[in-house]
């Protein structure tokens, strides 16, 4: 019964927001160096296009990557997260070969992520929050 009372309220918020923002952050060994960086960057941007997804920041660290991105509503988040590790991971094995001497039992993602609702009073801090990454 509480189960069928979320779904509607769900359901009513997501007929009422045009779009989503979400913070998406994922672990993985350290191979993203050097020309591997920029090449993953440019990787996640064409997927998102594919998707209908606007990437609004995103950086990339040696072991994980965060990204904000804007979404329709019925847009699966957990499955926009499948697709954008499943092809960049299927990508980085077939131009860049020699990070899998780097993984562990060959997987590139590690299976879980996080991600978050943002609000727009939030959205600027999380934009700064992304792109100061590489002053840590």
């Amino acid at each position: 019964m509480a189960k069928a009372k979320y779904e509607n309220i769900f359901k009513d918020l997501k007929e009422k927001i045009e779009s989503e923002e979400y913070e998406y952050q994922s672990i993985l060994p350290k191979v993203i160096v050097g020309n591997i960086e920029s090449d993953v960057k440019e990787h996640l941007y064409r997927t998102a296009e594919a998707l209908d997804i606007k990437i609004l920041a995103m950086e990339t660290m040696p072991d994980h990557i965060h990204m904000l991105i804007e979404c329709k509503p019925q847009c699966r988040i957990s499955d926009a997260i499948k697709v954008f590790k499943g092809n960049t991971a299927r990508w980085l094995f077939l131009t860049h070969p020699e990070i899998k001497t780097k993984l562990w039992g060959g997987h590139l993602w590690n299976p879980s992520y996080f991600v978050a609702t943002v609000s727009e009073r939030t959205k600027e801090q999380i934009t700064n929050y992304i792109s100061s990454q590489k002053e840590k």
